[in-house]
């Protein structure tokens, strides 16, 4: 009796599709570069978000949830390329880079309108000190939107430098995006 004939497709794997580089190499690429900045500054939002105390929790516990999930998944990508593990899963990278890069850029830019509608609500209240006294007063004008929040100076310093931070996250996101879309079509 003879053995049966093995199949060829059963037994081999198609190579996985990944067009950067692997190992350290990909910090000099744009890509690499545009991660590394990803995550540098997606952990400065969430630093500057909860050292604010989150006035806002409602607002700003999307912003949270956003950044430290998009740091973890980041950071995750960007070791799997440098320890070259991307090379032994059987995927097809280049569109799993497009399509993170996509749902990063679509999360941190509600993100970033939610942090900056935070930052922009406190618009009407202000702490004065009264004339002649130690007593401080707080004045309220009445409020512009639907969102009204009251933040010392620090907070709202805070909650500029997150806003900012959050809106170049999301060019950062914005630009992997373009160029992994660019890398998947070739």
């Amino acid at each position: 009796m003879s053995e049966p004939a093995t199949n060829p497709a059963a037994t081999s794997f198609p190579a996985p599709t990944i067009s950067l580089p692997l190992g350290l190499e990909v910090l000099r690429t744009y890509s690499g570069a545009l991660v590394c900045l990803e995550i540098l500054f997606g952990a400065l939002v969430w630093i500057l978000v909860a050292s604010s105390n989150v006035p806002v929790p409602l607002l700003q516990g999307w912003v949270m949830f956003v950044s430290v999930t998009t740091f973890f998944l980041s950071s995750a990508y960007l070791t799997l390329l440098i320890t070259g593990l991307a090379d032994r899963i059987n995927t097809d990278w280049n569109f799993l880079d497009v399509f993170y890069h996509f749902m990063a850029l679509l999360f941190y830019f509600a993100a970033f309108v939610l942090e900056a509608a935070t930052t922009a609500a406190n618009g009407g209240a202000y702490i004065k000190t009264m004339p002649n006294t130690t007593e401080t007063v707080m004045c309220i004008t009445y409020p512009r939107g639907n969102i009204f929040t009251v933040l010392d100076d620090r907070q709202y310093s805070i909650n500029v430098a997150a806003t900012i931070f959050a809106f170049v996250v999301t060019l950062c996101y914005g630009c992997s995006m373009v160029m992994g879309f660019k890398r998947w079509r070739m």
